[in-house]
C-alpha cells in the first residue's frame, strides 16, 4: 500500500507542477516558482484547509517519511548538479566585481540577519536552542542565493550573454559556494552541541574537503579527457557511487548529506565533455521528477496558517525587508562602487535577492536540526516566495527586454557587407542542400557572400557555458558547408545556443548586414495553416527579405514557378524569381507538370501553398 500511495502522490505533484508551470510561464515567472507553490498548495496551508479529507487521503501521516526520504534523495542529485554547474570559467574577466559583489552579497545579508536574530530568539526560536546556532543559522538563510533559479531567468530574458548578465551568474556561482560552506560550518555547529565537538565537526569537514580536491579531483581528470561524449554505464555508475557515499560520509561527519554530493560535482573534471554528459542524463529526471517531491515535502511541512497575528505578519514583512535590504542594499551598493551604472547594479541586487529553491532547502536542513521552529520556518518560507516572485517584474522595470539587445554582444565581429550577402539558418541536414542552391542564386558571383547559422534551442544555463558550439550543430552545419562547396559558394558559419532563437537570428542578419535570411523548415511545421513559432516570429521581426523553404526534396533546381499573388510581398517574390532565373533556372508558366520550386509571397495568416513542390515563401523588406 505504501508504493500505491507514493506513487499517487508523485503523480498529483507532478501534474499540480506542471499545470501551475504553464500559469507561472505566462506570468512571466519561472517554472521554479510554481513547483514551490504547488507544493505549500498540496499541504495544509492550502489543502488542509480546503478539504482536510482529500489531504489525509493523498498524504496519511505515516506516508511522509517515505516521501521525505526520496525527496531527500532527489535533492542529493540535484546540489551534485549544481556542483557541475559551479565553472570557474564563469570568473574570466569579470573575477574581480564577481568576487567583490558575492562577497558583499553574504556578508551584508549575513550580518543583517544574524542581527535579526537577537530581537527574534526568545519568541520564535525552538525551546532550548541557543543564540548562536539560532544567530548564524538566521545570517546563512538570509545570505543565500538560488543560483539555478538566477541562471534560468538570465537565460529565458536572453540576459546571460550580456555584460551584466556573466557578472551576476559568476556572482551568483561564488554565492553558492560559499553559502553551502557557510551553512556546512553552521550545521556543524548546531549539531556539535558544544564548542569542543562543534572543533571535531569542523576539523573533519576542512580534512574532507581537501581529500576531494586534492586527491579525488584530480583522479576524476584524468577519467573526464579519455571518456570525452561516449561515456560508458560502469562510468555513470561508479560517478553515482561516488556521489552517494561523499553524502554519506559528510552526513557522517554532521554537516549533512548535501555538501558531499556538492563536493562531487564541484571537484567533477571540466573538460573532456564529462560534466555535460552526466548533467544530460542525469537534469530532466531530477529536476522534473524527483525535485518537485522535495517541494511538496516542504510544502507539507509549511504551516503559513501559523502566521496569524497582525505582530506575525509585522514580523513576516521584516523579515522580508532586512532579507532584501542585505542582498539588494549590500550587492547594488558594491556594483555602484566597483564602476558599474546605477541601472546595472540595480539589476545585480535584483538578480541577487532571489532565493527560491536554494533558500528552502536552508530553511528545512534549519527546521530537521531543530533550529527553526514551524512559524519562523513559514515566515521565511513567505519570504523566499516574496523575494523570488518580485525578481521578474523588479528586473522587467528596470531592465525592460527593449535594452537586451543593444547589450548583448556581437555574434562574431562584423566584416565588410558583401553586396548581396544572406543568412542560411539551418537545422535540419536534410534541407542543407536545396537552401545552399538558393543562397548560391542569390548571392552575386564576385560580391556575394554567405552566412551559415545554426543555433541548438536551449533553455539550460550550462549550454551557455560549454567551450564552443553546440554538439548539434555538426551534422547540419556539415551537410550545408559540403552542399555550399559543391554549388560554389564561399559560407562561413557561426552556431551558438539560444534560449529565443527567432530574436537571435534576425540580431545576427544585423549584425552580419545579411540582404537576405533563409530559413528551411520541415514539413510538418506548415499542414494547411498559417506560420508560427519561430519561423512566423522571424517572417513578423526581420529588417531583411526572409525566404522560407519547404523542401519537399528539390533535385537539380532547373524549374521555378511564381505563384502571383497580391500582398505587400509580391515584388519580393518576383525578385527572387528573377535571381532564380539569371542562375540558369528555367521559368515555367504553370505550377503542373512537376515543377521544382513554387516561389509565393507570404501572406501574414494565410495558408501555405499546396502541390508536390518544393514552395519558398518570400517576405519582402517592410
Amino acid at each position: 500500500m505504501h508504493l500505491t500511495q507514493l506513487l499517487l502522490q508523485i503523480a498529483a505533484i507532478l501534474l499540480l507542477g506542471r499545470v501551475l508551470g504553464r500559469l507561472f510561464r505566462r506570468l512571466g515567472q519561472p517554472t521554479v516558482m510554481a513547483e514551490i507553490v504547488a507544493g505549500i498548495a498540496l499541504g495544509p496551508s492550502v489543502l488542509g484547509l480546503s478539504w482536510p479529507g482529500g489531504m489525509d487521503l493523498l498524504f496519511p501521516k505515516d506516508s511522509l517519511p517515505l516521501l521525505g526520504m526520496v525527496a531527500q534523495l532527489g535533492l542529493v542529485f540535484f546540489m551534485f548538479l549544481v556542483g557541475l554547474e559551479f565553472d570557474p570559467k564563469l570568473l574570466q574577466g569579470q573575477a574581480r566585481t564577481s568576487i567583490a559583489i558575492s562577497n558583499a552579497g553574504i556578508i551584508a545579508p549575513f550580518s543583517l540577519g544574524a542581527a535579526l536574530a537577537f530581537p527574534l530568539h526568545a519568541t520564535l526560536a525552538p525551546a532550548g536552542v541557543a543564540m548562536l546556532p539560532f544567530s548564524l543559522f538566521m545570517g546563512t538563510a538570509m545570505s543565500v542565493t538560488a543560483f539555478p533559479v538566477l541562471a534560468r531567468i538570465l537565460t529565458e530574458r536572453g540576459l546571460i550573454r550580456t555584460r551584466v548578465g556573466a557578472i551576476a551568474l559568476a556572482a551568483a556561482a561564488v554565492d553558492d559556494v560559499s553559502a553551502w560552506c557557510l551553512l556546512a560550518l553552521v550545521v556543524g555547529v548546531a549539531s556539535a552541541g558544544g564548542f569542543g565537538a562543534a572543533a571535531v565537526t569542523t576539523a573533519l569537514a576542512v580534512a574532507y574537503s581537501a581529500f576531494v580536491w586534492f586527491v579525488v579531483r584530480p583522479a576524476l581528470a584524468r577519467v573526464g579527457p579519455r571518456q570525452g561524449h561516449a561515456i560508458s554505464a560502469d562510468v555513470v555508475a561508479s560517478v553515482f557511487l561516488l556521489v552517494v557515499l561523499s553524502a554519506a560520509v559528510t552526513e557522517w561527519i554532521g554537516i549533512h548529506a548535501l555538501f558531499g554530493a556538492f563536493l562531487i560535482g564541484a571537484a567533477m573534471p571540466r573538460g573532456g565533455g564529462l560534466t555535460a554528459v552526466l548533467a544530460e542524463k542525469m537534469e530532466d529526471f531530477v529536476t522534473v521528477a524527483l525535485l518537485p517531491l522535495f517541494f511538496a515535502y516542504s510544502g507539507l511541512r509549511t504551516q503559513i496558517g501559523l502566521v496569524s497575528t497582525p505582530t506575525d505578519w509585522g514580523l513576516c514583512v521584516v523579515i522580508v525587508a532586512v532579507a532584501t535590504l542585505g542582498k539588494f542594499g549590500g550587492t547594488a551598493l558594491v556594483g555602484r562602487l566597483r564602476g558599474l551604472p546605477a541601472r546595472e547594479a540595480a539589476v545585480l541586487g535584483v538578480l541577487m535577492n532571489t532565493r527560491g529553491l536554494m533558500e528552502l532547502i536552508v530553511l528545512n536542513v534549519g527546521l530537521d536540526l531543530g533550529v527553526l521552529s514551524p512559524r519562523l520556518f513559514a515566515m521565511m518560507v513567505i519570504m523566499a516566495l516574496v523575494t523570488t516572485w518580485a525578481t521578474a517584474p523588479i528586473l522587467a522595470r528596470i531592465y525592460p527586454p527593449s535594452r537586451v539587445p543593444s547589450d548583448l554582444p556581437p555574434a562574431r565581429a562584423v566584416e565588410p557587407a558583401a553586396a548581396e550577402s544572406v543568412l542560411v539558418c539551418v537545422s535540419d541536414p536534410a534541407t542543407a542542400r536545396s537552401l545552399a542552391r538558393l543562397a548560391r542564386a542569390w548571392a552575386a558571383p564576385d560580391s556575394g557572400s554567405a552566412w551559415a547559422l545554426h543555433l541548438a534551442p536551449t533553455d539550460r544555463p550550462r549550454d551557455y557555458l560549454r567551450d564552443g558550439s553546440s554538439d548539434t550543430a555538426a551534422e547540419p552545419m556539415e551537410a550545408l558547408a559540403s552542399a555550399a562547396r559543391d554549388v560554389g559558394l564561399p559560407i562561413q558559419s557561426l552556431a551558438f545556443p539560444s534560449a529565443d532563437p527567432a530574436s537571435d537570428i534576425v540580431r545576427v542578419a544585423v549584425l552580419k548586414q545579411a540582404k537576405l535570411i533563409l530559413v528551411g523548415v520541415h514539413r510538418t511545421t506548415f499542414g494547411a495553416d498559417s506560420l508560427g513559432g519561430v519561423t512566423g516570429r522571424v517572417l513578423e521581426d526581420a529588417e531583411s527579405e526572409v525566404g522560407v523553404l519547404l523542401d519537399r526534396g528539390i533535385g537539380e533546381l532547373r524549374s521555378v514557378y511564381l505563384a502571383e499573388a497580391p500582398g505587400p510581398h509580391a515584388d519580393a517574390a518576383r525578385r527572387m524569381v528573377e535571381r532564380l532565373v539569371a542562375s540558369g533556372v528555367e521559368r515555367r508558366s504553370s505550377a503542373a507538370g512537376g515543377v521544382d520550386l513554387v516561389v509565393t509571397p507570404w501572406a501574414p495568416g494565410g495558408p501555405v501553398a499546396g502541390g508536390g513542390s518544393s514552395v519558398l515563401l518570400v517576405r519582402g523588406v517592410r
